[in-house]
C-alpha cells in the first residue's frame, strides 16, 4: 500500500512558483524568433514540469517506488530524501547545494543583462567583466540555475531528462546567432576587435586553467 507522500499537494504553490520563473525567463531571455521561443518553451516545460512535482504530484518518487522497490514508510516528495532514507536532511543538504549553483546563475544572468545592456548603450563592445570570461555568461547562468534547482536540489524525471536537451538547444542557439544575423552586426560596427574577441573567448565554459580568469570570477561574485 502506497502511503501520503509528505510535501505535496500545494498546487497553489507550484502555480505561484511557476508564475514567478516563467516571469523571470521571459525577462531576462525574450525570444525574438522562432527558434528563440522554440528553446524557450523548452525551459518552460521544465519550469512547469519541475515545480508542479516539487509542490504538487511527486511523480517521479511514485515511480522510484515502484521500479526500484524503496521503503514507502517514509516516503518525501523530494527525490534525494526517498532514495537516501535519511529524512529531510537529505532535502536540506540537496537544497544548500543546489542553491549554491542557482545563485552563481542569477549573478550572472543579471550582472551579464546590465552589462551587455550599458555596453549596448553606449555603443561598444563588451569585452570586460563577465565578457572577458566567457562570450555568453547569461546562457551560462540558465544552465547553473535549472542545474542547481532541477538536477541537484529537486530532480525528477523530467527535469534531469530537459537540462541536457535546454544546454544544447541555447548552445546550438548561440552557435547560429553568431554566424548568421548577430555576426554580421557584430563585424560591421566593431570590425577586427570582435573576430578577435571570438577567437581568445570561449564561448560557454571560462578557461579555468588561467589564474587571472579564476581571480577575475572570484572578484565578480564577491562584489
Amino acid at each position: 500500500m502506497m502511503h501520503e507522500i509528505g510535501y505535496s499537494g500545494a498546487w497553489q504553490l507550484a502555480v505561484i512558483a511557476i508564475i514567478i520563473a516563467s516571469w523571470v525567463l521571459y525577462r531576462y531571455f525574450a525570444p525574438d524568433n522562432w527558434r528563440e521561443w522554440a528553446s524557450a518553451g523548452t525551459v518552460q516545460a521544465f519550469i512547469i514540469a519541475l515545480y508542479a512535482e516539487m509542490y504538487g504530484f511527486p511523480l517521479t518518487v511514485y515511480a522510484a517506488v515502484r521500479l526500484l522497490g524503496i521503503d514507502n514508510d517514509n516516503l518525501s516528495a523530494n527525490l534525494w530524501s526517498s532514495l537516501l532514507g535519511i529524512g529531510d536532511m537529505a532535502m536540506v543538504l540537496a537544497m544548500i547545494a543546489g542553491y549554491a549553483f542557482v545563485i552563481m546563475g542569477v549573478v550572472l544572468v543579471v550582472k551579464g543583462w546590465r552589462q551587455l545592456y550599458a555596453a549596448r548603450h553606449s555603443k561598444v563592445l563588451a569585452t570586460d567583466r563577465l565578457y572577458s570570461l566567457v562570450r555568453h555568461p547569461q546562457y551560462l547562468g540558465l544552465f547553473l540555475i535549472l542545474f542547481g534547482e532541477g538536477v541537484v536540489h529537486w530532480p525528477t524525471v523530467f527535469s534531469v531528462s530537459l537540462f541536457p536537451i535546454i544546454v544544447l538547444a541555447y548552445v546550438l542557439l548561440a552557435r547560429r546567432e553568431e554566424k548568421r544575423r548577430e555576426e554580421k552586426r557584430m563585424l560591421e560596427e566593431f570590425g577586427e576587435q570582435y573576430r578577435t574577441y571570438q577567437q581568445l573567448v570561449p564561448g560557454f565554459i571560462p578557461r579555468w586553467d588561467r589564474s587571472r580568469d579564476a581571480i577575475m570570477m572570484w572578484l565578480l561574485f564577491r562584489n
